[in-house]
């Protein structure tokens, strides 16, 4: 009779798993049949294309569209790179490339020259800014995409590229035979304002910022002849760039030997993919009063540094809200040379506040004077923020997150080193309306101390 009770009751408890698990089994046939439908009808659509549309369709084409396609359906950013694109995006990032040593922008399609590298083989050739570009090695430049004559000009250290120039003034075109050599690009500009005063600019984050950075810090205490009284560091229209390098220049202000040194988060789709990275404990720059600038052109790894000095109370930010591009995009190389940035994970400021669609907001809102002008096209194309991009990713919502703040629109800034002669500290202050009230603050911070111990 035991033994009939227990037979039944295993069969009752294997009926009731059935009665369970059916319908995840189900949910999971019919996840595997929905997909293998949507296949079949991705390859019905391709062959009805390849048959019937009105030209005759190359696959390539074909192909690389729908994977862009696809990959716009998920988010902004997550994109498919050819190998051209992917190369080019990794020697920027790189900041370093064998070339001559141009800036270069494409005008009514001519290629001309915005300004020699200093102390590049184009800069000791006596290649002037304004220079026309007529021909690379005896082929022609007008009306070629930018990018092919940028290609044409770099290569190999030490190899040879011809460029003929045509220069106002000048009644022949002027040949030059250069070398090719290795071009370092400076992503930040570093300079004092004034006696104890520092201010650096990043333009982006590329392989070596965080060396330059800490470079720039040791040679503006140098200037100075003492240590620094006050340090402005300008993050606007920084579109961020390497994650490491954005930890690199906020770990030179966080992590004196304090337990909660944490500099940024990622979370992925699971538990496995959270990572933090958290400051090293040792020597830190001098705790002199700081204040980080941003606007809405300040993105992603520009808005860790941002978040990260303002959860740890080590800066003041300033500014206006940032652009809001809290997602991760993971760099992969396909099998054929290509390249696919795929949205990976979101980043969260130490206190766990999600920048996505977000932004950081200013401890202190000062918008830049702009001239009464009416704005550039730039100037539109800068006021777009995360939260505007069709398809962005929601952010995910933070208990100790604060209210956003409604954006402001930012604007250009007068450029600190423009083609010509650089500006002055005290131009640049007079033009820049928000960095002269940051060094105001800093300064004032340092009298008010200064009283407090008297």
């Amino acid at each position: 009779m035991l033994k009939k009770a227990f037979v039944i009751s295993a069969v009752a408890a294997v009926l009731a798993a059935i009665f369970f698990l059916a319908p995840l089994l189900d949910k999971e046939e019919r996840a595997r049949r929905s997909e293998a439908e949507y296949v079949s009808m991705f390859k019905e659509v391709v062959d009805i294309v390849k048959e019937s549309y009105v030209d005759k369709v190359d696959d390539k084409k074909l192909m690389t569209g729908a994977i862009n396609g696809m990959l716009a359906a998920l988010d902004p950013h997550s994109t498919y790179l050819p190998v051209t694109e992917y190369s080019e995006m990794k020697v920027h990032m790189a900041g370093a490339f064998g070339g001559v040593g141009i800036e270069l922008d494409m005008r009514n399609g001519k290629l001309m020259v915005n300004a020699p590298i200093e102390d590049t083989p184009a800069f000791r050739a006596g290649i002037l800014a304004g220079d026309h570009i007529f021909q690379i090695d005896g082929k022609p430049t007008k009306d070629l995409p930018i990018n092919e004559c940028v290609s044409r000009m770099r290569g190999t250290p030490g190899t040879q590229v011809t460029l003929t120039v045509i220069r106002e003034g000048s009644a022949k075109p002027l040949t030059f035979r250069l070398t090719r050599a290795i071009i370092k690009t400076k992503s930040l500009k570093a300079r004092l304002l004034e006696s104890g005063y520092g201010y650096v600019r990043v333009a982006e984050f590329q392989e070596r910022t965080g060396e330059d950075f800490e470079k720039a810090l040791k040679t503006l205490a140098a200037d100075n002849g003492a240590p620094l009284s006050g340090l402005i560091l300008d993050l606007r229209y920084n579109p961020g760039g390497l994650v490491d390098q954005a930890y690199r220049v906020a770990d030179r202000f966080i992590g004196e030997g304090l337990t909660n040194g944490d500099i940024v988060t990622t979370k992925g789709r699971d538990a496995a993919s959270v990572h933090t990275l958290t400051a090293t404990i040792g020597e830190k720059e001098p705790k002199y009063p700081m204040v980080v600038l941003i606007n809405g052109g300040s993105a992603s790894a520009s808005e860790i540094v941002a978040g990260a000095l303002q959860d740890h109370k080590r800066a003041v930010i300033m500014g206006t809200q940032s652009f809001g591009k809290g997602s991760v995009q993971s760099i992969m190389t396909l099998n054929n040379g290509d390249g696919l940035k795929l949205t990976t994970a979101r980043y969260y400021t130490p206190s766990g506040r999600s920048i996505q669609a977000k932004g950081i907001t200013p401890d202190i809102v000062v918008e830049f004077a702009k001239p009464a002008a009416a704005k550039t096209e730039t100037e539109k194309e800068l006021e777009i923020r995360e939260q505007d991009l069709d398809g962005h990713m929601q952010e995910v919502p933070e208990t100790k997150a604060p209210a956003p703040a409604k954006p402001a629109h930012p604007v250009l800034l007068p450029r600190v080193n423009g083609v010509g002669k650089e500006l002055s500290e005290q131009e640049l202050l007079q033009k820049d309306n928000q960095l002269a009230r940051a060094l105001e603050l800093i300064k004032g911070v340092n009298v008010l101390k200064k009283g407090l111990l008297r």
